[in-house]
């Protein structure tokens, strides 16, 4: 399951106004290195990607990790791009959709929150067919039951 509209704006709202925070840089790193498939919002997820592509540091050619420009100047000129041309986001990114860039989530958005974000971000939901899947062996093994 994917972030919901309100989880991903707030994740943005994170990455974009505490990035200045010690103690949020580490988390918004984390959260720049996940895969973009875990913003269901498809407006939000162009976000990130131009986030993730626009604060990844200069790497040369080797196998290493992807770092990230989390902080200071660097970081703030890519949130004010955005707001000031959201087309450089995307083509079809308006100034309202840009507008929460910058602006912090608030109080209730803490460690337990980010915690709770990370499981949405990679759980995945139970389909009919994993259910009905589940159920229909045991009605195979009391056939054999049965018959014995």
């Amino acid at each position: 399951m994917a972030l919901d509209a309100e989880a991903g704006k707030r994740m943005l709202q994170i990455i974009t106004s505490r990035y200045n925070h010690r103690e949020w840089r580490q988390k918004i790193e984390k959260t720049l290195s996940l895969p973009p498939t875990g913003v269901e919002n498809k407006v939000q997820r162009e976000i990130f990607l131009y986030l993730k592509h626009g604060l990844k540091a200069y790497k040369s050619r080797r196998a290493d990790l992807d770092s990230w420009i989390v902080g200071g100047y660097a970081t703030m000129e890519v949130i004010e791009r955005a707001k000031f041309d959201p087309t450089v986001v995307g083509s079809t990114i308006t100034k309202d959709d840009v507008a929460i860039l910058g602006v912090d989530p608030g109080p209730e958005v803490d460690q337990a929150w980010w915690d709770e974000m990370l499981v949405a971000w990679f759980e995945e939901p139970e389909t009919e067919e994993a259910v009905s899947q589940e159920e229909q062996p045991a009605s195979d093994d009391d056939k054999k039951k049965a018959e014995a």
